[in-house]
């Protein structure tokens, strides 16, 4: 039997009037005015969605994860029956795609939903259903590209999303909850939003609702043009509280262009290594600024040391962006194709310039476990290439182990990817080396692959 509430009726009548001048009130999100689109107001978003809808799909992929028997480690179980038979269990994802490509099929997502997956299903609006082929994924960005072979597809043209501003209005359409295609209006209540993660960020944030199974979905201008890709909301209780992000047309638009030239991303490099400006090291470089980051190294013959930057040189903007911390001077730079032109803005023993280079292809970097912190002594550490890391795309190769070294102590072993520390994502070796720049952590939690497994190890 469910519980019911009695209120008085003159309580009831109040509450009825109080809601109804609400509806009224300046500013109420009930009475948001139409949007104006080309100088005429826009009574409905029904005709522009007509053509926005067929464009949008639905994702459904399957994992096979092996697991063994919970019996496994019973001694007696193990003695009579060989330790235990692997069984598998069927994981299962559900999230939305845009259709950017109709004469060859090919479909922007988000690489969170179609991650490690097995086989993955794309179910367009008119009910259609194809098995899409990866064509390339890029976990720093959460941008994937599939490909299917259908005819008669809608695609979204992409709009410029430097040419947004906070305040235009903004549909999300996606597969919230599975339920199937729906559409949810707002605007966009800022740009450039970074901190949300260790991915590269530059997101739109708007207050359109986006749940679960949205991911992947569009994000569309007043004209049916898109502006970005639905990937992740803010919630305290994991429902909608008007906060969701999507990445932006220009950068979604950047990853797919290498996703199907190389399938893979080729970021460039600038070859410089920094950490946070802290006061005492103000003080110490003689610098009146608590903003910027300080130069710990420059790569030999990278854009940095042809451009004379040096070590104890203060970054405090990129491309006239203020740079508050080496997030942010990373964030940018893994944004930035190869052969961009980049400006830093230098201040070099209590002098200020400018410093124009360009980016440069990123190599696979090598490094001595033992010099990022004594816990990893033993190691020889380089990043990962796409072919050898398989399913991890990305991480910090343990190339050699010293007998009897420190790490090998720690359970390091050769052919070890670290994917990251203290719960932090370790792409690569540049984001491991700034990670542990500065004091070395009290604790140093790994997070490893090894083979098809992911682990956790405490090196001491």
């Amino acid at each position: 039997m469910r519980a019911s509430v009695q209120r008085p009726a003159a309580f009831a009548l109040f509450a009825a009037l109080v809601a109804c001048a609400m509806l009224w009130m300046p500013g109420n999100a009930r009475a948001t005015p139409p949007p104006i689109v080309d100088g005429q107001p826009m009574e409905s978003l029904a005709p522009m969605l007509a053509d926005v809808t067929p464009a949008v799909v639905n994702i459904s992929s399957k994992t096979h994860v092996r697991v063994r028997s919970p019996y496994f480690n019973d001694p007696f179980f193990r003695r009579f029956f060989g330790g235990g038979v692997p069984r598998e269990r069927i994981e299962r994802s559900l999230g939305s795609g845009v259709i950017v490509n109709a004469a060859k099929g090919y479909i922007l997502t988000n690489n969170h939903v179609i991650s490690g997956a097995d086989s993955i299903k794309v179910t367009l609006h008119d009910g259609r259903s194809f098995k899409a082929t990866l064509v390339g994924a890029d976990p720093d960005t959460d941008i994937a590209v599939l490909q299917i072979p259908a005819d008669n597809l809608t695609q979204l043209p992409l709009a410029n999303s430097s040419d947004i501003h906070v305040g235009d209005f903004v549909a999300a359409v996606g597969n919230p909850f599975g339920l199937g295609q729906s559409v949810t209006y707002g605007i966009i209540s800022a740009l450039g939003r970074t901190g949300l993660g260790d991915t590269y960020q530059n997101f739109i944030q708007t207050d359109a609702a986006i749940n679960p199974g949205n991911s992947g979905g569009a994000l569309v201008n007043m004209r049916g043009q898109l502006v970005g890709i639905n990937s992740m909301i803010y919630s305290p209780s994991g429902a909608n509280a008007g906060i969701g992000f999507a990445i932006p047309s220009n950068l979604a638009g950047r990853v797919m262009h290498q996703l199907i030239t190389y399938g893979e991303v080729h970021r460039g490099t600038l070859g410089v290594h920094v950490q946070k400006l802290s006061a005492d090291m103000a003080r110490a470089l003689g610098v009146d600024t608590d903003s910027g980051v300080v130069v710990t190294g420059v790569d030999r013959a990278s854009p940095a040391s042809q451009a004379g930057i040096e070590p104890g040189d203060l970054i405090t903007a990129i491309n006239g962006k203020q740079v508050h911390d080496p997030q942010d001077l990373h964030n940018t730079e893994g944004l930035l194709p190869v052969g961009s032109r980049v400006t830093l803005a230098i201040d070099h023993q209590g002098q200020t310039r400018n410093v124009t280079m360009h980016m440069a292809p990123e190599k696979l970097a090598h490094a001595s476990g033992g010099k990022l912190d004594p816990r990893l002594d033993g190691t020889d550490l380089r990043d990962a290439s796409s072919s050898e890391a398989g399913r991890q795309t990305s991480g910090v190769v343990v190339d050699t182990v010293d007998q009897g070294s420190r790490a090998a102590r720690n359970g390091l072993k050769p052919g070890d990817i670290i994917v990251g520390v203290n719960q932090r994502r370790t792409p690569n070796l540049r984001a491991l080396k700034a990670l542990l720049s500065g004091p070395p952590p009290r604790q140093l939690m790994l997070i490893v692959a090894r083979g098809h497994r992911v682990h956790y190890l405490l090196a001491r």
